[in-house]
């Protein structure tokens, strides 16, 4: 469960913005060619149309830099700044083409991510009374996985793991695979991968969850269980690992959950499900 730097690194927003440009550019930019004139200049004003935390900035950034060096981007935000409807988070200055080129990719980065920062800091705050922490998982989209759990971390989460390879996850299927033996897969992860790192193992039940003490896991992922099993789990886990809930959580729910006792509540939805936060931008010609 590594944490993610606070800035995105400025190869990936290099990486990301590339392909995305790519991606939507084809080969030009046909309607603001034929209607828009080549030296119009205009200001370009990004508001919110609700209420929200930001996060993206810099990649609209690069977004705008990339199509134009010229283009003057001037944030009123930062990444984690908590936004209310019509709020100003950026304007853009500069060729009237360019912005109208980068217009929906950095409001696609910005929407998307500020939405998964948003979800996630409304659950932060459902459970903000409790030592509980909220995660993401590896429910993403496929490409964007860092940028997505990145904007976890600027909502309050944390990210989980970033890959297969960032940590031990021993899931049902696993055991299916390997006799169903949760204290043998276990001490079996120990003995091959070293102590380097902790040995994670999903459960489904309390006996299960016996079974990974005696095997010595780091982490017990208590997967679909009720707010009573979990409050069990937490009793007879007394500390000795720790528990992490996970499978069905809801605004409804996750209060409850919290009060049961686990350490973490990883909840897939955060990535998966997120409503892209509403922003518009407009432009007004200089």
């Amino acid at each position: 469960m590594n944490s993610f730097t606070p800035t995105l690194p400025e190869q990936l927003i290099r990486q990301s913005v590339e392909g995305a440009l790519a991606e939507d550019l084809g080969g030009g930019d046909i309607t603001s060619t034929a209607i828009v004139d080549s030296a119009s200049a205009s200001t370009g004003t990004l508001r919110a149309e609700a209420y929200g935390v930001v996060a993206g900035i810099e990649l609209a950034r690069g977004v705008f830099k990339s199509v134009d060096p010229n283009l003057n981007f001037c944030p009123t935000m930062s990444d984690g700044d908590k936004v209310s409807a019509d709020a100003v988070i950026f304007t853009v200055t500069g060729n009237s083409r360019a912005i109208l080129v980068g217009e929906r990719v950095a409001l696609n980065f910005l929407q998307h991510l500020s939405g998964i920062a948003t979800l996630t800091s409304q659950f932060c705050d459902v459970v903000r009374t409790y030592s509980v922490q909220i995660a993401a998982t590896r429910k993403t989209t496929p490409g964007l996985r860092y940028l997505e759990k990145w904007a976890v971390t600027i909502g309050g989460g944390i990210p989980h793991r970033r890959d297969l390879s960032d940590g031990v996850l021993i899931k049902d299927n696993h055991l299916a695979l390997c006799g169903g033996d949760v204290a043998l897969a276990c001490r079996q992860a120990r003995k091959n991968l070293g102590s380097g790192l902790r040995v994670e193992v999903e459960v489904n039940s309390l006996e299960q969850l016996q079974a990974a003490l005696d095997g010595a896991a780091d982490i017990v992922l208590l997967d679909n269980m009720t707010v009573a099993e979990v409050e069990s789990a937490v009793q007879l886990a007394q500390g000795k690992v720790m528990l992490e809930v996970s499978g069905g959580i809801t605004f409804e729910n996750v209060l409850g959950y919290a009060a049961a006792g686990p350490d973490i509540i990883s909840i897939g939805l955060l990535t998966q499900s997120a409503p892209a936060l509403p922003m518009s931008l407009d432009l007004v010609g200089c």
